[in-house]
């Protein structure tokens, strides 16, 4: 099974979010899958396989579950289909029988993706604790992604926070992530974000495409705006910019092949 591994939401090697991108021939079992996903150990592998013209099934697995939607993981696949075919644009299938429409312009890679409501939630101190925040400005909730979304002041504070990741899990059950995100200090962007999921991944998602779902909505509404720069603050970084368009949020990304190799089946 051909396996590439791929940094996306950067034009740069080693920087960015790695996603590992396998292209199965023939459909294979989650189990299987599964063990693939946690042998590599990126945040998100993705099985791509192609049903018709450019048309492809899609499936995204962390080191702990599979999972319905991830945004990285699909601009690596997306980059691999377009360098290794004639294709132009791409129509992915989940598992959930989301239709995620994917073409390629100027350069960028642009994913069509469904933009996701948010609910008021209230945030216990041991999770704030955790995270190291002192204040917070407004919390939501996602109930389809499962992912809380903390609202802070300040992108330095944001980016220099060390979360207790053992005293994070002990302070929330029956979701994915928490997302903490800071309107930007400068005009280069309109909001930074950090992701952290170690109820469902790894500790913190270097850059994370899938959270604009609810995201994007969320600092449009707030901003008065719906074209935005987005900035990831994490150690390896990433950018993106995203739009709101006909009830979808268009995400514009880049990405860079770092591997090519061969997965072996079983003997």
């Amino acid at each position: 099974m051909k396996t590439y591994f791929v940094d996306s939401f950067t034009n740069l090697k080693f920087k960015g979010n790695p996603a590992a991108v396998c292209i199965a021939e023939k459909e294979l079992d989650r189990a299987t899958m599964q063990n693939i996903a946690t042998e590599i150990g990126f945040s998100e592998t993705a099985f791509i396989r192609n049903l018709s013209g450019d048309a492809y099934s899609i499936r995204f697995f962390t080191p702990k579950k599979e999972i319905p939607l991830c945004g990285h993981a699909t601009l690596a696949a997306s980059k691999i289909i377009f360098d290794t075919t004639d294709l132009s644009q791409i129509s992915f299938l989940n598992f959930e029988n989301v239709e995620l429409r994917i073409r390629k312009t100027e350069g960028k890679i642009v994913m069509r993706f469904p933009v996701y409501d948010t609910e008021e939630i209230q945030v216990p101190p041991a999770m704030l604790k955790a995270l190291g925040i002192e204040k917070m400005v407004n919390a939501r909730y996602s109930p389809k992604n499962k992912i809380i979304l903390i609202e802070i002041k300040g992108t330095a504070t944001l980016a220099s926070l060390m979360p207790d990741f053992q005293a994070l899990l002990q302070s929330y059950t029956g979701i994915n992530g928490v997302l903490v995100t800071a309107q930007s200090d400068d005009s280069e962007y309109d909001f930074h974000y950090r992701y952290f999921w170690p109820w469902a991944g790894t500790t913190e998602d270097p850059v994370t495409g899938g959270v604009q779902t609810f995201l994007t909505k969320y600092w449009a509404v707030k901003l008065g705006k719906y074209r935005l720069n987005a900035f990831q603050s994490s150690v390896r970084t990433g950018r993106m910019t995203t739009e709101l368009l006909d009830g979808n949020v268009l995400i514009y990304g880049e990405a860079v092949t770092v591997f090519e190799g061969v997965f072996k089946s079983e003997a």
